[in-house]
């Protein structure tokens, strides 16, 4: 789709760093932690399926988190989330490829990389069981979900409209993450995954993504259809694991 016009300055300014970031020497190969699997795993023990963010900072939000990133992801997982996303974005965000690979071989559960992946080539910068693509920019996303699979990385198409639901499920994609954010204004409406999910099918994991603060919030979208939740800053503004269990916790 590649429809980067009309995105908020600062938007603009991540793709442009993405753009020119290099991507890794050589082609990955990976044994990835299922992510549906993990979801289910903490349904069946009465959790929430959260996916717990390691966000050290972002463009919306102020101050940086400069804590340990495996000592934030232990917290969480003992919170109850059952995956764990790392930001990897290193300009805007506070990322690294280094910080998800600690993340990644002290915990047991999935881990999702977080960053602007434009290219194949970038899809080898860091090993994870499952890499995101932001259907917005990408140029060929059938290819790009192809490529990822190939290397064995399971990819969450992330969407925010119609059209780019549309074309995530045409590229096959079966990992989809509605984002509240509208990248255009950087606002947040919740009723964004409440509009798209009804279009989504069944046999498709459906991930709601930014916004989520309370467990007001956490019913409201698993009302509407979410297999899972993908929660950054209500977590780590805090104690991580206390945030982390009061999101999951079930039946509040």
């Amino acid at each position: 789709m590649n429809e980067i016009e009309g995105v908020a300055p600062e938007v603009e300014s991540i793709l442009a760093a993405a753009a020119e970031r290099e991507g890794g020497t050589s082609r990955l190969a990976v044994s990835a932690r299922s992510f549906p699997e993990a979801f289910a795993a903490a349904e069946s023990e009465g959790r929430v399926p959260v996916i717990a963010e390691v966000k050290p900072t972002s463009p919306t939000t102020d101050g940086e988190h400069d804590e340990d990133p495996v000592a934030l992801a232990e917290s969480m997982v003992a919170g109850g989330a059952a995956a764990i996303s790392v930001l990897t974005e290193p300009d805007h965000f506070g990322g690294s490829p280094d910080a998800l690979t600690a993340v990644r071989e002290a915990v047991s559960v999935p881990v999702l990389r977080k960053d602007f992946v434009l290219r194949e080539d970038q899809l080898d910068a860091v090993a994870a069981d499952a890499v995101l693509l932001i259907a917005r920019f990408v140029d060929d996303l059938p290819s790009l979900i192809e490529a990822a699979r190939d290397r064995g990385f399971q990819p969450l198409v992330e969407v925010h409209s119609t059209t780019e639901l549309d074309a995530a499920l045409d590229a096959g994609a079966d990992l989809v993450g509605v984002n509240n954010r509208d990248l255009t204004k950087l606002e947040v409406d919740l009723s964004t995954f409440e509009e798209l999910a009804p279009r989504v099918p069944d046999d498709v994991t459906l991930v709601a993504e930014s916004g989520i603060t309370n467990q007001a919030d956490v019913r409201r979208m698993r009302e509407a259809g979410a297999d899972a939740l993908l929660v950054g800053t209500a977590i780590m503004d805090g104690d991580p694991e206390t945030n982390a269990r009061r999101l999951t916790t079930q039946d509040q």
